[in-house]
């Protein structure tokens, strides 16, 4: 029974991770690909669901069985070296303003979920949300929070599969979409699956989990309850596509709204709007926590109080990365390019902490002689760092292409182009990363023999 106990709560626990990518970009993202290609495109959220697992799973077992978060490994890593400042700067840097690009996303995804249901000046719906959200995260245990995350995400799953199975789908359509890979014939297609990815792989999603994990928590309890809450979440996700489907021509949320007013009735709309109101709350405190958590991290010392969880130094962290989603907020920014900048940004940050965690997770000075990756899992993590490098070279090249005029090859062919390049990058990184391995095993010989 103790053992049943813990693995529910486990899952309650690991449901954070959940409410954290399940935020606007996923509804934005997985709504219009249902809405462009119907159920063909399922595949792409089972695949980053599983993905997602394999990566939180990493970063979960870092910090059971070296005693540090994610970000204090990745500092440990580099101590005394002379790049120690750089890397921690391009780290934390990336975290906090990739949050705060989220945060932006969140709160108008959030305003937009509300905007559906009631007609009140957005200006209002701004203010509570940022008020709710700041009380959440002045919670004292980030445990509370995270439970509290797993309540929300609860509603959010009742109303988005409710949504989707009063549309009555076809089920033999849904299984052929999840099991059987295809790359619809249009434009964007390619461009929208990676999307779907990188909106379910969330880089700051990996020092969530890692900076609010219970030390003590058995793996296999935390496999067990990562894994249930992660398929939970594309199981929700994949709901969100399947509303996305009674779409007709292009996508925005009052389309969507009319669209469901035809089929079930003005009622769903309310529903929907629910759980996008959840989806972007939900992200709303979870993307102000990881970075005071990851700035914690790095900068704590014993002596120094202000870092400490609520300290003077904590709370400015996050009180700073909540306040810019709520300036975007006031200042009544689209919500649909909103989200979809936070999606470009999150294809840039996912391939450099990829590469982190990778080699954090092959130390066994850091994780121990007989507890770092077997090659299988290394090969699973490099053709997710893979996938991630695709995504974040195909963000750099569209930038660059609207910034500067340039015209960039067709969306299927410049895919093919990064992912030959990406490939022959990610396979370089694999060797050396075994090359690093074995150096660091050295070392532990060398210690274990000055030790005898």
């Amino acid at each position: 029974m103790a053992s049943l106990k813990s693995r529910i709560l486990s899952v309650l626990f690991w449901s954070i991770i959940s409410a954290a990518f399940i935020g606007p970009g996923t509804v934005t993202t997985a709504t219009k690909a249902g809405a462009f290609f119907q159920f063909d495109l399922l595949w792409a959220l089972a695949f980053s669901t599983f993905a997602c697992i394999l990566l939180q799973e990493a970063s979960a077992r870092v910090t059971i069985n070296s005693g540090m978060n994610l970000a204090k490994a990745i500092a440990k890593q580099f101590e005394n070296r002379p790049t120690k400042n750089l890397v921690l700067l391009l780290v934390i840097g990336a975290i906090v303003l990739g949050s705060a690009a989220y945060e932006t996303g969140n709160i108008l995804g959030s305003m937009a979920g509300l905007t559906l249901i009631i007609d009140i000046p957005q200006y209002i719906l701004v203010t509570i949300i940022g008020i709710l959200a700041f009380i959440a995260l002045s919670l004292k245990s980030v445990q509370t929070i995270a439970k509290l995350m797993g309540g929300i995400v609860l509603l959010m799953g009742i109303a988005f599969v409710t949504t989707a199975i009063l549309l009555k789908p076809s089920f033999s359509s849904i299984l052929e979409g999840v099991f059987i890979p295809t790359i619809p014939k249009g434009a964007g297609a390619g461009l929208l699956i990676l999307g779907i990815i990188g909106t379910t792989v969330v880089p700051y999603d990996l020092f969530l989990g890692s900076g609010v994990l219970d030390k003590s928590q058995k793996i296999s309890d935390m496999r067990f309850g990562l894994s249930v809450a992660i398929i939970l979440g594309g199981l929700i996700s994949m709901a969100i596509m399947t509303v996305g489907t009674i779409i007709e021509g292009e996508f925005t949320y009052e389309a969507l709204a009319d669209a469901l007013t035809n089929k079930i009735g003005r009622y769903a709309v309310y529903v929907f709007g629910f759980g996008m109101f959840t989806a972007g709350f939900s992200s709303a405190i979870t993307a102000p926590l990881v970075s005071s958590i990851t700035a914690q991290s790095f900068f704590e010392k014993k002596s120094d109080s202000k870092w400490k969880t609520q300290g003077l130094y904590y709370k400015m962290v996050y009180t700073g990365v909540l306040f810019v989603g709520l300036g975007f907020g006031f200042a009544e920014v689209e919500p649909i390019p909103g989200i979809i900048l936070e999606q470009a940004l999150n294809g840039l940050i996912l391939p450099f902490i990829s590469v982190f965690l990778i080699y954090v997770i092959n130390d066994p000075v850091l994780m121990g002689k007989d507890k770092t990756n077997g090659w299988f899992s290394n090969v699973l993590l490099g053709i997710i760092m893979w996938v991630t490098m695709i995504l974040g070279a195909i963000s750099v090249a569209e930038s660059v292409s609207s910034g500067f005029g340039i015209e960039l090859p067709d969306g299927n062919d410049l895919i093919l182009i990064i992912s030959l390049v990406s490939l022959f990058i990610s396979v370089g990184i694999f060797f050396m990363v075994n090359v690093y391995k074995q150096r660091r095993r050295q070392v532990l010989f060398v210690k274990d023999y000055i030790n005898i």
